[in-house]
């Protein structure tokens, strides 16, 4: 268990920040842009439980926070050459798989889509979509991270179904799409 005793520490005043190995990067690295992203979507799906107001979906998204604190420490762990280290967090194939579950379980009860949906309906629904959208940057910086540093592709794949979740998500709480709002193209010309 984690056990913080001090907030501040002051080794990050020169600009850098360290990796759960012990090495430091400069805070503007693509890897700690993603863990930073990561935290943000994490802080997003917080407002978007309060929004929910005791859904039962609520504790999906409780689970999620969870997972996405694993998700950030996963990034902040380098992976080795050869073999991981044993005491390292990692995403793993069934979370990915949970969320792939979830998705199918709220989408057979959603109507087809006939049309894109705007962001909004509900205030539920409008926070999270403000988290999916937070979301796809996360993975977007993760991806960017990939290109430089090797990344545990669970990790990278969690980001990607965890956006498509929120989506349906936020269709689910527009009373299964009824209240969605439709984009009409054009329509303000």
């Amino acid at each position: 268990m984690v056990k913080l005793n001090k907030i501040y520490t002051r080794t990050g005043d020169g600009g850098t920040t360290g990796l759960a190995d012990g090495t430091r990067l400069p805070k503007y690295a693509p890897r700690m842009q993603a863990v930073g992203d990561v935290d943000e979507a994490n802080s997003a799906i917080g407002l978007a439980i309060v929004a929910m107001d005791a859904r039962p979906e609520a504790q999906w998204l409780t689970t999620i926070q969870n997972d996405l604190f694993d998700l950030g420490a996963d990034l902040a762990t380098p992976i080795p050459e050869g073999d991981d280290e044993p005491w390292a967090l990692r995403i793993v194939a069934s979370q990915v798989a949970r969320l792939e579950a979830e998705i199918d379980l709220m989408n057979a009860e959603l109507a087809p889509l006939d049309s894109f949906v705007l962001p909004g309906g509900s205030a539920a629904a409008a926070a999270v979509h403000l988290a999916r959208a937070i979301t796809r940057r996360a993975e977007r910086s993760a991806m960017a991270a990939a290109a430089d540093v090797a990344l545990n592709p669970q990790a990278l794949a969690y980001l990607n179904r965890l956006s498509d979740l929120l989506f349906v998500l936020a269709r689910r709480l527009n009373d299964n799409g009824a209240d969605d709002v439709k984009w009409v193209p054009g329509a303000s010309r």
